[in-house]
């Protein structure tokens, strides 16, 4: 017998069946829906940052994207405004490109 008290993905307590046990479990309201996702959001983004290869990566972030899809859907936001305040920032800060790291800044006197 396990403890999870988390969320999981739709055919997740099917897979529990099959393998002999009793899957028990509720359906979260919207509000508790939300927070749930934020909590995988950051276990999937833990995951990946703990990834150790391109395929463990890939699948990672494919989570990830799951989880992002649901909190867009949840929230009755698209992909699009999502985008459209990506490309604002990217214009307005630029990305990652130049692969910058900060160390400090100085006084210039």
């Amino acid at each position: 017998m396990g403890m999870y008290k988390k969320l999981v993905r739709d055919k997740i307590p099917e897979k529990i069946t099959k393998n002999g046990e009793i899957p028990v479990t509720r359906i979260l309201n919207d509000g508790e829906f939300l927070i749930e996702l934020k909590k995988k959001l950051l276990e999937e983004a833990n995951e990946c940052a703990a990834s150790t290869s391109v395929t463990e990566l890939t699948e990672e972030l494919a989570d990830l994207e799951e989880v992002i899809l649901a909190i867009l859907r949840v929230q009755s936001i698209t992909p699009q405004a999502v985008e459209d305040v990506r490309q604002e920032k990217f214009e307005k800060r630029g990305g990652f490109e130049k692969q910058i790291y900060l160390e400090k800044t100085e006084t210039n006197i």
